[in-house]
C-alpha cells in the first residue's frame, strides 16, 4: 500500500507514503522523488499544512507537570503566523539569507517559532545551552553570529546568565532577543511580545530553494575552529517527510517530544516529522523529560491529552516503565508506539517496557550529518532483534571493508550479512562541514557519508550495528566528544597522556571513563585527578564516572593511542564491577576472550554459579561467554 504527493493547484494536499511491508520502499522509490517530497523548503511545508489544518494544534505545551493543569496550544495557523512574524523580526535585526541566527533555549513552543523563523530569515544555529560560556563564545565567533535568540530569566535554567557571559566573551556587536519562559503571559519586550508587534514580510519564503542552507549544527570540538555542519532544506525535508511513514503517524496523532532543540532528534525526528503530516508535538514542560514530576505523572497526562506516540531514548523508556508501575495505571493509556534512538537500545529495557506498558518499541538510527535519520524499524512490521531498521526511501546504506572506509572515493562494498563500516548516501546527507577541511574521513568525494559505525546490511535491507569505529561517546542519546574530556585532564601538569572512552552501561548505553598515564614525578591518585579536571569540562554528562591510572597506554605501531583496547578494558571492568556488586566475583574468573575481541570470558566451577552470573549480567551491553570448568 502507498499514498503519495498531490498538488495544491487542484485542491488536494500531499499525504505521506506508507511503509507496511518490505516491498513498500522499492515501490516508493519507483516514482519521481518530487511526488514523495514536493516542498521547496521547511517553511513551505509548514505553511502548506497551516492552510490544510488551520485549527489543528501544532504544538501543545504542558507548562506544569500536574494532571488537570493548563495545557497551552498553538494551532497550525497561529504557529505559521508567528513564524512569519519571527522571520520579519530577524530580518529587521539585520539577518540576511544564509546568515546564522543562534538559538540558545530549551524545547518550548517559542523556541520552535524561533527555529523556523531563523530558517525563514537566514539559517538557524541551535547551540547546546548546557555548554559553558567560553565554549558558546567560541561557537558564536566561529559562525560569525550577529543575532541570538535565548531564554530570558528563569529560576529553573541559568541560560540567560550563560548567554550574557558568552556574548561578552565573544566580543563584537550582537543582538539578543530573549524568550520569556512564561509562555502564557510573556512580558513586554520579550521575544513573544516583539512578534505581536511585527508585521510579516511578504516574499521571504520565495527566496528559499531545496539547496538553500537551512541550518548549521555543532557536532564537537573544543579548540580551534569547532566542527560545524551544514544542512540544506532538502536534507531536513527528506527525513521529516519520510519518518511518519515508519511511525504510522498521521494527522490527529500526538507525539511526545522532550528532546532538546539543539539536537536533530528534537528538531526533525520528533519535531518537523510530526508537523509534516499535520500531527501535534506535545512538549513536556520547560525541563522536558528531566522534570521528575512530569515523569511521575506521565501516564495520566498521556491519557488526559491523547498522546499517541512517545519520542524517547533508552533511559527514558526505563524511567517511564518505572513510573507506569508506580502510578498503578492500566494498559497503554492510549499510547500506540514508543520510538527510541540516539544510543543503542538494550533488549532488556525494550522488553521490560513492552511487558510493563503494552506499548511496542521501535528503534531509530540516525546522525546529525544526515538530518537525524538513517533507518527506522517500521511500526507496521515486527521488531527484529538487534536491527535498527530499514533505510529511508531513496537512501543507500552499505557496509565498507575497513581499508576501504578511509579512501576518498570508496567503491568496494561488503556482501549482505558481512560486517564493515556503514556508509550511506541520499537526499538527507549534509553538504559537509562549514570548514571543508573537516570533511575528510566523513564525507567522500563520491557522495558517501561514512557513519563510523561497524555493522552490516542483510538480504532484506535490515541494518545491524555491531560497534563503532569512531571515538564518540553516546550517553543516553547525548553525544560527548572525548577530546573535551581529554583536554581537561591534560591541563593537569601531572598527566602524561590521557584517553576517554565509553564504558558500557545497562541504562545509559555508555558512560564516559578516562585512562591516564602520569609523569614519573607525579604523586596524585584518581580522585584528585578527577577533582582537578571536572571544572574544565563544559558539560556535566561528560564528567567521567571513573578514572583509571595505567603504567602505559596501549598504542598502535605508529605510536597513537589504541582506543579499541581501552574500550575492551572498560568493558571488562564493568563486568567485574557488576559481578563484585552481586557477590559473585569470588566464584569466577573474568578476562577478555582475546586481544582482538571485546567479548569477555567468565570461567566458573559449576552450573549453578553460571546461572547466577548470567542473571547478574542480563541487560549489560557487553558480550560475555560463560564456561564451566
Amino acid at each position: 500500500m502507498e499514498t503519495g504527493a498531490v498538488s495544491h493547484e487542484n485542491g488536494r494536499y500531499w499525504t505521506p507514503p506508507v511503509i507496511d511491508s518490505l516491498d513498500s520502499i522499492p515501490r516508493i522509490e519507483a516514482r519521481p522523488y518530487a511526488r514523495s517530497v514536493p516542498f521547496a523548503s521547511t517553511l513551505d511545508l509548514i505553511l502548506r499544512n497551516a492552510r490544510q489544518y488551520p485549527d489543528t494544534p501544532a504544538l501543545l505545551f504542558q507548562s506544569e507537570p500536574e494532571p488537570g493543569s493548563e495545557l497551552l496550544a498553538w494551532r497550525y495557523d497561529e504557529l505559521a503566523d508567528q513564524i512569519l512574524r519571527a522571520g520579519a523580526l530577524l530580518r529587521h535585526a539585520g539577518v540576511s539569507r544564509d546568515a546564522p541566527v543562534a538559538v540558545i533555549a530549551p524545547n518550548i513552543p517559542s523556541t520552535h517559532v524561533a527555529l523556523w523563523g531563523a530558517q525563514l530569515a537566514g539559517c538557524v544555529f541551535p547551540i547546546n545551552y548546557l555548554l559553558g560560556a567560553e565554549h558558546i563564545a567560541g561557537l558564536l565567533r566561529a559562525a560569525d553570529v550577529r543575532v541570538i535568540v535565548s531564554l530570558g530569566h528563569s529560576e529553573q535554567l541559568a541560560i540567560q546568565q550563560t548567554t550574557q557571559e558568552a556574548v561578552r566573551l565573544a566580543g563584537g556587536e550582537r543582538r539578543v532577543f530573549e524568550i520569556d519562559p512564561d509562555e502564557a503571559k510573556p512580558a513586554p519586550g520579550s521575544f513573544q511580545a516583539l512578534l505581536r508587534a511585527t508585521e510579516p514580510l511578504a516574499g521571504l519564503v520565495d527566496e528559499i530553494s531545496p539547496d538553500t542552507t537551512a541550518a548549521i549544527f555543532h557536532t564537537g570540538g573544543t579548540t580551534g575552529l569547532p566542527k560545524i555542519l551544514r544542512h540544506s532544506h532538502r536534507n531536513e525535508l527528506h527525513t521529516s517527510c519520510m519518518a511518519a511513514a515508519y511511525y504510522c503517524f498521521s494527522h490527529g496523532d500526538r507525539l511526545l517530544n522532550g528532546f532538546p532543540l539543539f539536537h536533530v532528534a528534537g528538531v526533525f525526528v520528533y519535531g518537523l516529522a510530526a508537523l509534516a503530516v499535520g500531527g501535534t508535538i506535545y512538549v513536556p514542560t520547560l525541563l522536558g523529560m528531566r522534570n521528575q514530576r512530569f515523569v511521575a505523572n506521565a501516564w495520566q497526562l498521556f491519557k488526559e491529552h491523547g498522546i499517541s506516540h512517545l519520542g524517547c531514548v533508552p533511559t527514558t523508556l526505563a524511567s517511564l516503565a518505572q513510573s507506569h508501575e508506580q502510578a498503578g495505571v492500566d494498559g497503554s493509556c492510549g499510547v500506540l508506539a514508543a520510538l527510541t534512538g540516539g544510543s543503542s537500545l538494550p533488549a532488556e529495557i525494550a522488553s521490560h517496557f513492552e511487558a510493563r506498558t503494552g506499548v511496542p518499541v521501535r528503534n531509530i538510527f540516525g546522525m546529525t550529518e544526515c538530518a537525524g535519520i538513517v533507518a527506522i524499524e517500521p511500526m507496521a512490521l515486527p521488531r527484529t532483534a538487534g536491527s535498527v531498521g530499514l533505510a529511508l526511501p531513496y537512501t543507500e546504506v552499505r557496509a565498507l571493508p575497513l581499508d576501504e572506509a578511509d579512501k576518498p572515493r570508496p567503491d568496494t562494498f561488503c556482501a549482505p550479512g558481512h560486517e564493515g563500516v556503514l556508509c550511506l548516501r541520499g537526499p538527507h546527507v549534509s553538504p559537509g562541514y562549514v570548514d571543508a577541511a573537516r570533511n575528510a574521513g566523513t564525507f567522500t568525494e563520491n557522495g558517501w557519508l561514512i557513519s563510523g559505525d561497524l555493522g552490516y546490511v542483510d538480504e532484506q535491507g535490515r541494518i545491524f550495528i555491531t560497534g563503532r569505529s569512531k571515538d564518540l561517546i553516546i550517553r543516553s542519546g547525548h553525544n560527548i566528544d572525548p577530546q573535551a574530556i581529554e583536554e581537561a585532564f591534560l591541563a593537569n601538569p601531572d598527566v602524561l597522556d590521557c584517553a576517554a572512552v565509553g564504558q558500557p552501561d545497562r541504562y545509559a548505553g555508555e558512560l564516559p571513563v578516562v585512562f591516564v598515564t602520569l609523569k614519573s614525578e607525579a604523586a596524585c591518585d584518581a580522585p584528585q585527578l578527577l577533582a582537578k579536571a571536572t571544572p574544565r569540562i563544559h558539560e556535566r554528562p561528560a564528567v567521567p564516572k571513573q578514572v583509571h591510572i595505567l603504567k602505559a597506554m596501549p598504542t598502535t605501531p605508529v605510536g597513537k593511542i589504541f582506543k579499541p583496547a581501552l574500550r575492551r578494558m572498560a568493558a571488562l571492568n564493568v563486568v567485574r564491577d557488576t559481578l563484585r556488586q552481586a557477590g559473585l566475583l569470588q566464584h569466577c574468573e573474568a578476562e577478555l576472550r582475546d586481544e582482538q575481541s571485546s567479548r569477555c570470558l567468565i570461567v566458573v566451577r559449576d552450573q549453578a554459579q553460571a546461572a547466577a552470573i548470567e542473571s547478574a549480567l542480563r541487560g549489560l551491553p557487553v558480550q560475555c561467554d560463560i564456561e564451566v570448568r
